[in-house]
Parts: C-alpha cells; structure tokens; sequence
C-alpha cells in the first residue's frame, strides 16, 4: 500500500477475483498479480488513501494526460470546472504527443446558453480564471467549448475522450 496522498493504481484482491481470464492469456498478464495464492486484479482506475484510510477515486489510468509538469487526471480536474454553473460537464483530454503534450479541458454548457451569445464566447475566459487556483488545474491553458459531448450509446455518462481529444487537436491547429 502506497502512503497517504501518493497516487497509484487500484487494486483489488478476495474471494470474488478470478484468478484468469478464459482463454486470454494475454489480458489475464495484463490484469492480473499473483501474490502466492492470492491474485490481485489490476482496475484500471487510479486512486490515493487519504489520511484517514479512505480511498479517493481520481479516473481511469488511460485518461491521465501525462502533462510537461506530471500526470494529470481526469476526476481531479473535472470536479473543479463541474462546480461552474454555467457548465453542464467537463472532460479533461491530451492535445499533442510527448513533451509538446497539453492539457485541455472540454467543456459542455448548460443547455440555457445559445452558441453565439456573448456569455457562451466569455466561458472559456472565465473558467480559466476559475481553475487557477486549484493546484489540480492551475497548469490548464486551454479550454474549449463543445456543444455535446461525443458518449457511449450504451451509457451517457461514458465520454468518448478519445473522439473529444481528436475535436479538441482539430480545434487548436
């Protein structure tokens, strides 16, 4: 177990944690640490106990945007924009490869604001004086406003990041 505050990978381990997958011996290796007889099962999710022991969700692993300052991730830098009344949703993306990666957030307004209404053109602006503060998103120069978010068909709430990462690149040529 990592010490309080450091960020890692969350694991999983008990009765209800299959030892492998059938007939996938490479998604078994990729998910699964055997620990004697017992197996632990990588989540994909990034996470850190607090103080306190109890454990805080920060995104998906494939979601982080490796930025110039360090890993970024998606639920620690959302949650600061989602607080703004004028946005519905926010999603952190990469714009860029390697070190010329940067952090972007995208934003979906709520439904109340028209795309040409001088409020709409003033958001960007003003989210990125409302994200200085936060430590989690003082290092994010860019915002970008989307009208509605490219989702899963299944599941609303599942944002397409990759599909918004492509939209936002387009957007900053």
């Amino acid at each position: 177990m990592l010490p309080p505050g450091q960020k890692g990978e969350i694991v999983v381990s008990g009765e209800m944690v299959t030892k492998e997958y059938a007939n996938l011996p490479e998604a078994t290796a990729k998910a699964k640490i055997a620990d004697g007889d017992r197996v632990w099962h990588r989540l994909g999710d990034i996470g850190y106990f607090d103080e306190t022991g109890r454990l805080w969700y920060c995104g998906r692993k494939s979601h982080r945007v490796e930025a110039s300052r360090g890993p970024m991730f998606s639920i620690c830098c959302e949650a600061v924009f989602n607080e703004h009344r004028d946005v519905a949703r926010s999603a952190l993306v990469g714009v860029g490869s390697g070190s010329q990666r940067q952090p972007v957030i995208v934003i979906e307004p709520v439904s109340e604001r028209s795309p040409g209404s001088a409020k709409r053109q003033a958001l960007p602006k003003e989210l990125l004086q409302f994200g200085r503060e936060p430590e989690t998103t003082e290092n994010i120069g860019t915002i970008l406003v989307h009208p509605s978010f490219p989702v899963d068909v299944r599941h609303n709430a599942k944002i397409d990041r990759e599909a918004l990462a492509i939209w936002a690149e387009r957007r900053l040529r």
